[in-house]
């Protein structure tokens, strides 16, 4: 998991695909219908805390979009950004984003495309290696991780991460703006993760919750940049997580990006038949 170092075991089960997951995100440092409020423009205070925290419904309201995410880490001098692309089904909370690992340290090894797939409670990856057959799938149930999976799969459900706002504590506009020729308004503020976790959809309660008490602290500062309907177009949050028991706390940055509003976003998860069961080899 995330805030583990990896290390080599073989292991039996779908249980282990927690450890397999668990690798993505810090392997790649080791080498392993809103309210009206949107078009009144509130500029700070209680409305703008509002208007942050009905985000994640407006993304329901409008269905599905196309998203891009990165995720930005720096340890021990070495910096690496893991992105992703694909689409996302707000309404069903299914989303598919093909996740791009930087080279090795070494800058020789060329890693395949990670395919995840995202549905409530649980993360599906394809193309995970370490002797997973590549017609195979790897469950994890995102449950059971310390993150919630916000930053463990190298990409944060961008579902997930409007939740995060649900638990704003404070919000402040900074101004106007344009993200990829929309005009937006700016706002900038800190969430808690544990009141996130309680105001959240029923999915994602037991997901921020087990965030909530597995990063270093539940403060979770953002950017958020709101299009006049209320809907996310830019989403920045920084998290932070300790990376063993003695280590300093690691900072990460999840950038989402969404776009294409409407567009068709068919996510199919696999069947029981194409999810593996076997051993893994962790690296």
């Amino acid at each position: 998991m995330a805030g583990r170092a990896p290390r080599r075991r073989w292991t039996g089960g779908r249980a282990v695909a927690l450890g397999a997951a668990g690798c993505l995100a810090l392997g790649a440092l080791a080498g392993c219908g809103s309210s009206g409020a949107a078009t009144g423009g509130p500029t700070g205070g209680p409305a703008a805390v509002t208007l942050v925290r009905e985000a994640a419904d407006a993304l329901v309201a409008a269905g599905s979009s196309k998203a891009r995410t990165s995720l930005e880490m720096a340890t021990g001098g070495t910096r690496v950004t893991i992105r992703g692309e694909g689409v996302y089904d707000y309404r069903n909370r299914l989303g598919r984003l093909k996740v791009l690992l930087p080279p090795d340290p070494a800058g020789q090894t060329v890693r395949r495309p990670i395919t995840e797939l995202l549905a409530p409670g649980a993360l599906y990856m394809k193309n995970r290696g370490a002797g997973v057959p590549a017609d195979k799938w790897v469950r994890v149930d995102t449950g059971t991780l310390t993150d919630g999976n916000l930053v463990t799969g190298g990409a944060t459900d961008p579902f997930t991460a409007a939740e995060v706002l649900r638990g704003t504590r404070s919000a402040a506009f900074v101004g106007r703006t344009e993200v990829a020729g929309t005009k937006v308004r700016h706002y900038r503020g800190t969430a808690d993760l544990g009141q996130a976790a309680r105001a959240a959809s029923e999915a994602n309660r037991v997901t921020l919750g087990a965030a909530a008490k597995g990063f270093a602290t539940a403060r979770v500062p953002f950017d958020v940049y709101l299009d006049d309907e209320g809907r996310i177009r830019k989403l920045r949050h920084r998290f932070s997580f300790v990376n063993g028991p003695r280590a300093a706390p690691v900072g990460v940055a999840s950038t989402t990006l969404l776009y294409d509003f409407g567009v068709p976003a068919d996510v199919r998860l696999p069947k029981d038949g194409d999810i593996y069961a076997g051993r893994i080899a962790e690296e």
